[in-house]
């Protein structure tokens, strides 16, 4: 019992990183129907602002959101300088521009800065454990489920009382419309941008903070697995992007901790087995999203 409980909490934390940057992935998807895989890279940009913040002996407390607004800022950037001015192209120009923009900064990382994994400082207390009854708790892990359950309050009270957050909810139903009613495209879409690079900044310092370490393909993985997080979970849907990415940790947790040893090996394909087993029930995904299909700008 006590070992069933230990991998939950586990997969709680993991879980809750897949569901912040599968949110990021469904708040931009939501609105312009673009599948940013350049996502991961935000991640990247933020776990090096808290390297050079912490060699340049900054407080962790300040480290971490100058390292979330380096996210953010990226992220508008992005948007600005790649993304809007094929926002009015194909579904695939964007999704190739998106490609090219990753690939851009991993090479400006691996010749800028360096090809190898470059040490983060963190604080010590990140590397303890506390003692529940029979479990041990590592404290990184009790932070990114607390961080987890703040971001999704946060983004639940933005969507549904922030002017910003319901033009978003407006624009995701139907952007022409919303448009007509005098909701500025630009602003709501650089909004959207903001707020997936606030999510990519906190998975990263979320994820940073279990390694201790950052490279430039560090945000390749995990957004993958976000992707598919948001798929199981229904893409567009930004409920379904926290149930799928909760769905992703439980099943990877789990399978590491109880598939037969002679079987590890096979987790992976095992897992991808599983998310497909369960599309094939909700192909649309776990809370699909009621505008899938849309067109959105």
């Amino acid at each position: 019992m006590d070992l069933f409980l230990q991998q939950t909490t586990n997969a709680l934390a993991l879980g809750g990183t897949y569901a912040l940057l599968a949110l990021g992935l469904a708040v931009v998807f939501s609105i312009m129907g673009l599948i940013n895989f350049a996502h991961g890279e935000l991640m990247t940009i933020s776990g090096y602002t808290l390297m050079y913040a912490g060699a340049a002996g900054l407080p962790f407390a300040v480290s971490v959101p100058l390292a979330i607004l380096a996210a953010m800022v990226a992220a508008v950037a992005m948007e600005r300088i790649a993304f809007r001015p094929v926002r009015n192209g194909s579904g695939a120009t964007m999704l190739i521009t998106s490609f090219a923009v990753a690939m851009i900064l991993q090479v400006l990382f691996q010749n800028l800065i360096s090809a190898r994994s470059q040490a983060v400082l963190l604080p010590a207390i990140l590397s303890e454990s506390v003692h529940v009854g029979g479990l041990i708790i590592g404290v990184n892990k009790i932070v990114a489920i607390a961080a987890t359950v703040v971001m999704l309050i946060f983004l639940d009270q933005f969507m549904s009382k922030q002017k910003t957050g319901i033009a978003m909810r407006a624009a995701a139903e139907d952007f022409a419309v919303a448009r007509l009613m005098g909701i500025r495209a630009n602003t709501v879409i650089a909004g959207a941008f903001a707020l997936s690079g606030l999510l990519a900044g906190v998975a990263a310092v979320l994820w940073v903070s279990q390694r201790a370490s950052v490279d430039p393909l560090m945000g390749f993985t995990p957004v993958l697995k976000a992707f598919i997080a948001a798929i199981l979970g229904g893409l567009g849907s930004l409920r379904g992007a926290v149930a799928g990415g909760f769905a992703l940790g439980f099943i990877e947790v789990y399978l590491a901790a109880f598939l037969p040893q002679h079987m590890q090996e096979f987790r992976d394909p095992i897992g991808l087995s599983i998310v497909v087993l369960i599309l094939l029930v909700r192909p649309n995904g776990l809370v699909p999203s009621r505008v899938l299909g849309a067109i959105k700008v």
